[in-house]
């Protein structure tokens, strides 16, 4: 829901906002303020194994939301959720990886942490809303709520955001969700706040900008193995399966045969019981391109599951376009999902989003 799109929600309501440092968050915060709300910002630290490390920004985050909070005239709460993040989300990462699969953090930090820690934080400081920078929408539907796509499609961010429940929608404000990235920009530079050309974080939010795989290293041992063609042709020598994704290009070690018509190598599969890496020639060989998948661990927003006679559209990554699909089978926690076009480097770990239009329904983990 915008900063007043919510009939339920009345001026001088207390609102949380949580504040990570950036454009989107300090805009949400003023957006709230100038419409009338009790805005408190919040900021998380999530992370402190490297307080001290050239890539933790946590130290730089912190300072410009004081900033921002002091300009726009809040107060301020700093809560540390290091120990829960590490219980909720990154024991979880590691498992995943451990596995051989790829999964993505930052869906899990939404649903445990920033919806879940926070809320349960806000609440407990006299808030009945929290609002977040995210771009997405929520809509009130005869006493359900329902999470739509922002008006930004090209910084949407539902996929991230499918796991939250109705408890955590109801109470979920999302104050950009009608506008447009350069709109926000705008509003921040006219308002005078400091990090309104400030540079979108990338990246997972404990490893920041460094080399991904030195960050792994760190606490996954090494496992080397052969690296093969479907064929069984040994080519190289992998460093363990945990340390790459499937259509992975860069990094595996492989360079492309020289004159030859099939090009660069991509990661195909991962066969865990021999611990071997099929790698193939080609960004569109056969191996990398899927009609349908399984997911497991599901979530759906309205507590249900989608109609199977329907159809939908489907993202199996984050920026990419809604597949159209359909349901093949739906039971015992699983979904098996057709798609009408094949779909490039499916990837057990990452997430499978159900969408019917610009409503998002849910989904669940590639398996």
């Amino acid at each position: 829901m915008t900063a007043g799109e919510h009939t339920s929600v009345t001026k001088g309501e207390r609102v949380v906002v949580g504040m990570s440092g950036g454009v989107d968050s300090a805009v949400s915060a003023l957006l709230l303020k100038r419409a009338g709300f009790n805005v408190t910002g919040l900021f998380m630290k999530n992370w402190e194994d490297d307080d001290d490390d050239e890539y933790c920004s946590t130290r730089e985050d912190l300072i410009d939301v004081v900033s921002v909070t002091d300009l726009i005239g809040i107060d301020l709460d700093v809560v540390n959720f290091a120990e829960e993040y590490k219980d909720r989300v990154f024991s979880e990462f590691l498992r995943e990886y451990s596995a051989g699969r790829t999964p993505n953090p930052d869906v899990l930090c939404n649903a445990e942490i920033k919806f879940r820690a926070f809320l349960d934080h806000a609440v407990a400081m006299g808030a009945s809303r929290i609002a977040t920078g995210h771009y997405a929408k929520v809509r009130e539907r005869d006493g359900r709520f329902e999470l739509l796509k922002a008006a930004d499609g090209s910084k949407d961010q539902t996929y991230f955001l499918h796991r939250l429940s109705q408890e955590q929608l109801s109470r979920a404000m999302f104050p950009l969700g009608d506008l447009k990235k350069t709109e926000v920009r705008a509003i921040a530079k006219e308002a005078g706040l400091p990090v309104y050309a400030k540079k979108d974080s990338t990246g997972i939010c404990f490893i920041g900008e460094r080399p991904f795989r030195d960050f792994l290293n760190r606490y996954l041992p090494k496992k080397p193995g052969l690296m093969k063609t479907p064929e069984g042709r040994v080519i190289g020598e992998h460093v363990g399966l945990a340390f790459y994704t499937i259509g992975q290009r860069k990094g595996i070690g492989v360079g492309g045969v020289k004159h030859s018509a099939e090009g660069a190598w991509y990661v195909a599969a991962k066969d865990m019981a021999r611990n071997e890496l099929v790698v193939v020639q080609g960004h569109d060989h056969p191996l990398l391109l899927r009609n349908r998948l399984e997911a497991a661990d599901l979530s759906w927003i309205a507590g249900a599951a989608p109609s199977a006679d329907a159809d939908y559209g489907a993202k199996n990554r984050y920026r990419q376009a809604d597949a159209a699909s359909h349901i093949l089978s739906l039971a015992d926690g699983r979904i098996e999902v057709g798609f009408d076009e094949p779909q490039w480097a499916v990837t057990p770990g990452q997430s499978m989003v159900l969408y019917r239009e610009d409503v998002c329904l849910g989904g669940g983990v590639i398996q």
